[in-house]
């Protein structure tokens, strides 16, 4: 299962890396005067003070361009101590091109809600989508821009790291998730035009092309929803691509108690059984998406996240049930060390490659040891997810709406 399943993947993702190396060294540093303005939306709920941190932190952006600063407050009426670090962070003394506008949503609607209000009166040509609870690098706004210079990127986004690693055991091993899925995975996945996912804390958007698909759409899983929504005009447009920037860093914080992080694996998992499976199933065809999406949806997309659970439990209980103790053991302890040997090459491998917090990062190498009964346990979790999802539509008891609000959005 691993040579024939796992294996092309890993090699896909080191060769777009080296790929990326690649074109860094031998790029020519030519004199861009590309500075579109830039509009980052901020939806904002119960962070509170956070909001002012997260505002603050895109006014100070080395970015020479002007930046327009959207905080929606949902549910302002209720969220007074979020809607006064708004405000407060509003009047702060900004640079000339630096523009901070608080957007109050009296009622709550959601994220959704507050993404497309941010849209209806945001100006840049780029627009980014970013979560109120979460800080960035000072150059990042410098390093995301400049790849719509290329009329053919419809969308872009760049890595996130997690900010309170510190904060407990989960909180470390969520770290090495964030690290090896959502900045090494992905920078080698674009590097072939495969980004998976527009991360929703952490994405950007030609204006343009974001107001023709109709924005953000309702339900759950809205960042992985319209990313396969700007798929299905693949076909459409070969030449579009979607690249990712991995040296364009946020940092987020993570939940730090295992029933906090099962509550949002359960949600994380469960809207994916319900973007593949029901909203977007009949939209997934080659006429649509081209060929090499399609294989590559089916593949890492459904298989992976759908399938793959129940074949590894599944199959793990069926050697425990049907063979001698010792064979079964025996067999454990060999896709064990398998797994450790490919996660220290991996990870090493991206330390070198990509990390821009060495130090940080090789802390977390001694938890790779124990880091396969982590991944197998949110197995578990992702089978709970996925039945929940299958026999009782979970998505619509998602925090990130009212319930009325997925009530209206209709079933799929």
């Amino acid at each position: 299962m691993f040579i024939l399943y796992e294996a092309p993947l890993v090699i896909l993702i080191v060769t777009g890396i080296l790929k990326y190396h690649y074109q860094q060294m031998t790029k020519h540093n030519e004199l861009s005067f590309y500075k579109p303005k830039v509009s980052c939306i901020v939806t904002c709920y119960s962070e509170g003070e956070s909001v002012a941190l997260t505002a603050r932190s895109l006014a100070e952006q080395t970015y020479p361009g002007d930046i327009e600063i959207i905080l929606v407050v949902d549910g302002a009426a209720k969220n007074k101590e979020t809607y006064q670090a708004a405000i407060a962070a509003s009047r702060e003394k900004l640079k000339e091109n630096r523009n901070i506008l608080v957007l109050p949503k009296w009622q709550r609607g959601g994220r959704v809600s507050s993404c497309n209000a941010g849209l209806d009166i945001a100006s840049g040509e780029i627009v980014m989508a970013l979560d109120g609870d979460t800080s960035f690098d000072n150059d990042m706004i410098a390093r995301i821009a400049p790849h719509f210079e290329d009329p053919n990127v419809p969308a872009t986004s760049g890595a996130i790291r997690v900010r309170n690693a510190g904060g407990s055991l989960v909180a470390k091993f969520q770290s090495i998730e964030y690290l090896l899925s959502m900045q090494a995975s992905k920078t080698g996945l674009a590097e072939w035009n495969l980004q998976t996912n527009i991360s929703g804390a952490f994405g950007a958007f030609r204006r343009s092309v974001l107001k023709r698909v109709g924005g953000w759409t309702t339900h759950s899983a809205e960042d992985l929803d319209l990313t396969i929504r700007l798929k299905q005009y693949q076909k459409r447009h070969p030449e579009w691509r979607i690249p990712f920037e991995p040296l364009a860093i946020a940092k987020t914080d993570v939940p730090t108690s295992w029933k906090d992080l099962i509550k949002q694996r359960l949600r994380w998992d469960g809207d994916l059984f319900f973007i593949f499976f029901r909203k977007h199933w009949s939209s997934f065809s080659t006429k649509l998406v081209g060929l090499k999406h399609y294989l590559f949806t089916l593949l890492y997309g459904w298989i992976q996240n759908v399938v793959i659970p129940f074949v590894v439990i599944g199959y793990t209980a069926y050697l425990f049930l049907t063979l001698p103790i010792t064979v079964a053991f025996s067999i454990f302890v060999a896709v064990y060390i398998i797994y450790v040997l490919v996660l220290m090459f991996f990870y090493i491998f991206t330390l070198v490659a990509l990390s821009e917090r060495v130090r940080e990062d090789l802390q977390l190498f001694p938890l790779l040891i124990i880091f396969p009964f982590y991944s197998f346990f949110m197995r578990g979790i992702a089978i709970f997810a996925l039945v929940n999802e299958l026999v009782r539509r979970s998505h619509q008891e998602s925090a990130m709406a009212p319930w009325w609000v997925f009530k209206r959005g209709g079933k799929f």
